[in-house]
């Protein structure tokens, strides 16, 4: 099919900012000279490990921690933090690179940031991204096919909340994102509330980054994992890493397989992923470091169970998945009351020659140079390729006329490329007597995304019980073209005004352009196309962390974000809104570590305002909403009250409302935006026996409350409550000699065997996703 390229002049941006660092002028010099308390120096070094090393035998202990989480990875190495706060129970020791590139571990960021690392993956069994932000503090996660690891926090979900990939946006989540397997990340970073300071564009809600393993220096060390489960799900993991025999360069490499089968006939999913990275130190004052990463994941994809009148259903009825009375936005057809058929629970509605497929090859390299002990360069290029595609049944709607389930075919495919660069100029600088370090980053990315789609959509009816599959049927496509350029100069500071008390902002002044052009099934360009559009955010935040006592700090901030109104940038069209939306969070919060590091809570509040906003009203149909509004507070703990004891949860309330969203057919003002609980809550409780070969048992809960499935608010996704439970047994090295360390786990998952549902699609509310049954695990896992 021929594609048309648009051609206009590449914008340059031309763009300055400072952020003034505030000094009190009153101060004696004296005092503000013992007022300073430098951050640690930025050192050009081999990436560290993730925790300081530790005798044998602890380590053998330190998986069922949650407590020794490891600070979050980074694609370079981060200010030292002192190995004798290395660890703490909540992990704000790690240092965020997705919150902050100051260097700040989580407890010195004015803000709410999560650091889940691999260490607690693995203990608590999290084998997707998904799996992990639902143990995360008020995230809730779904994998939707059409846009998997889908996310809610805060009151916004999906592309309100940016995915990045060791720190570099893609695009939106509902057009890039993909399931993903845990076992070759270090970390998954949780920043909450409005983030485009950091990561630009689409960061209304906050950001998400993967963090993929990093090299250490130090002996190699090598890791295997193994698993699998009551649906035949497999997952298998080799890692190795360390220092090699050539002075200086250090490694690390991974490669994991799984297969992921459904609990819904003939669904599963399949992945692939090899990562690797080499750290080189030429000298004292230089490092260069490369990355390739190729992931694949083909699946057979679970779309949903139908919503089907309680009157029809009768007797297979279920209570408490769904309630609420529903017109068919597919069909038109009036549902009343509706309910889940218990016979639909296993059903697939998918087409027999289904698929749903992606592959992505990554590409990173750069530099760390020490230009002055008090001025670093660090810089990277990357590239990225990635091939998508659908081609599905997707739309499961019960037709009350027929006592028929409607169905409908789509099909769309992905061609993205990536490149770009990002580099960070870093000066740690006294003003005034006071310590001061502010980073300027410069960085320029250009996007060119294809996207050949469906041109028409066949379509049949199928009964509700032992539906007759078939196949796609004709296909024909047309093709959409997107090309993005985006150039942002940001600038982010800390100061330090006493020992205890610092100010910590930043400024980020964006560009964006956006070329798209869309032509038929015959290869003519569509009305209103091409055409071209540019945007110039400019975001930051501003706040401040004290230190009241040791251990003990409070923080507030401002911060600001922007994200495109009606959506997303990649598939825009002429006759939508093109102005980007822009949002605002007041937040403030107190972290506090005690009890000899055995203890450690956090809590926050924070407002946030998004304007200018548009969404779906059931389907897919945009309508206006002025204002998306969310007040809320997080509360989390955890604490090791006797040593083999350990205690942890956290819980978190929301009140997400859409203010001024008026349209011809009536209002929503006051509703709750889709897939946004109320209340979210995990808890969890472990216990070591040591023995000789030491046994640790644990449980684990999780509530989610209720949730709607359309901005109508018209079906309720009733709330659920659901728990984990395990026992692991760890193999003394004596058994196995060559394996220093050796752990056997049994889990079982959702051990109540609730139903329940989990997430709903907006664009296709005719249906919802149930959450897996009860299920039961075998891993194994070894180090050497």
């Amino acid at each position: 099919m021929p594609s048309i390229r648009i051609v206009r002049p590449r914008s340059v941006l031309l763009a300055s900012a400072a952020l003034t660092s505030l000094a009190v002028l009153d101060l004696p010099a004296a005092l503000a000279q013992q007022a300073r308390e430098p951050l640690p120096p930025v050192e050009v070094s081999p990436a560290q490990s993730r925790k300081p090393a530790k005798p044998a035998a602890r380590e053998a202990q330190s998986a069922r921690r949650t407590a020794a989480r490891r600070p979050a990875a980074s694609v370079v190495p981060k200010p030292a933090v002192p190995a004798a706060a290395a660890q703490t129970p909540l992990n704000t020791n790690a240092v965020a690179e997705s919150a902050s590139r100051l260097g700040l571990t989580v407890r010195e960021i004015p803000a709410t940031v999560e650091v889940i690392s691999a260490e607690t993956m693995r203990e608590q069994g999290y084998r997707t991204v998904s799996e992990v932000a639902q143990g995360a503090v008020g995230v809730t996660s779904g994998d939707a096919p059409g846009e998997p690891a889908g996310f809610s926090m805060r009151g916004f979900t999906n592309s309100q909340i940016n995915t990045l990939y060791n720190g570099i946006k893609i695009g939106p989540q509902n057009v890039t994102s993909r399931i993903m397997d845990t076992a070759n990340l270090e970390a998954v970073e949780f920043l909450k509330g409005p983030a485009s300071l950091i990561s630009g564009e689409g960061a209304a809600g906050g950001s998400i980054n993967l963090v993929t393993k990093q090299p250490h220096t130090g002996a190699i060390r090598n890791e295997a994992d193994f698993s699998y489960d009551s649906l035949n799900s497999f997952r298998a993991h080799y890692g190795s890493g360390g220092s090699t025999n050539v002075e200086g360069l250090d490694y690390r490499f991974d490669i994991s397989r799984s297969s992921l089968n459904g609990f819904v006939d003939d669904t599963n999913t399949k992945t692939l992923d090899v990562s690797g990275q080499l750290n080189y130190r030429i000298s004292d004052s230089l490092k260069v470091w490369g990355a390739i990463e190729y992931r694949e994941d083909r699946g057979k994809a679970y779309w949903g169970a139908p919503l089907v009148p309680v009157a029809f259903s009768g007797s297979h009825a279920t209570a408490g998945i769904v309630s609420g009375n529903y017109v068919s936005n597919y069909n038109k057809t009036n549902l009343g009351a509706v309910t889940i058929d218990d016979r639909t629970f296993n059903t697939n509605y998918n087409v027999l020659d289904n698929r749903n497929v992606a592959q992505e090859v990554w590409l990173r390299g750069g530099f760390e140079l020490k230009l002055a002990p008090d001025l670093t360069l660090k810089s990277q290029a990357y590239g990225y390729g990635a091939e998508r595609s659908w081609f599905n049944n997707e739309v499961e709607a019960f037709n009350s006329g027929t006592n028929l389930v409607d169905r409908e075919r789509f099909y769309v495919a992905h061609s993205q490329r990536l490149v770009g660069n990002i580099t960070d100029l870093i000066w740690d600088a006294d003003i005034a007597g006071f310590d001061n370090r502010m980073v300027t980053t410069l960085s320029s990315s250009y996007l060119d995304f294809v996207r050949p789609g469906a041109a028409n959509f066949p379509g049949d009816s199928v009964s509700l019980v032992n539906p007759d599959r078939g196949f796609y049927g004709l296909l024909t496509t047309k093709q959409q073209i997107a090309r993005i350029d985006n150039e942002a100069l940001s600038l982010e500071d800390r100061l330090k005004l006493t020992r205890s008390f610092a100010l910590v902002g930043g400024l980020r002044v964006e560009h964006i352009g956006l070329d798209r052009n869309s032509t038929d099934v015959n290869g003519l360009v569509n009305a209103g196309f091409p055409f071209t559009k540019d945007w110039a955010p400019v975001t930051g935040r501003i706040g401040y962390t004290w230190d009241a006592v040791p251990g003990l700090t409070f923080f507030s901030q401002y911060a600001t974000g922007a994200d495109v109104s009606a959506n997303n940038i990649f598939l825009l069209l002429p006759t939508q809104p093109l102005d980007l939306t822009t949002s605002r969070t007041y937040e403030t919060g107190v972290k506090h570590l005690f009890w000899d590091n055995r203890a450690e809570w956090s809590f926050s509040a924070y407002d946030i305002v998004r304007k200018n906003v548009y969404a779906a009203a059931g389907g897919q149909t945009l309508n206006i909403a002025g204002r998306q509004e969310s007040k809320g507070v997080e509360l989390a703990a955890s604490v090791r009250p006797i040593e083999p004891l350990r205690l942890w949860g956290n819980i978190a309330y929301v009140d997400a409302r859409y203010a001024d969203y008026n349209f011809a057919g009536g209002s929503f003002s006051g509703n709750t935006p889709p897939n946004v609980p109320r209340i979210v809550a995990n808890a969890g409780a472990s216990y070591r026996f040591f023995t000789p070969w030491p046994v640790e048992l644990g449980i684990v809960g999780r509530h989610v409350g209720d949730r709607y499935n359309t901005d109508a608010n018209t079906v309720t996704m009733n709330a659920y409550t659901v728990g984990d439970v395990y026992a692991f047994v760890d193999i003394p090295k004596t058994v196995f000699n060559a394996v220093d360390q050796a752990r056997l786990t049994f889990r079982v998952r959702n051990f109540t065997d609730k139903r329940y549902a989990i997430w709903g699609d907006p664009f296709y509310p005719d249906q919802i996703l149930l959450g897996a049954p009860r299920t039961y695990e075998i891993s194994a896992a070894f180090k050497w």
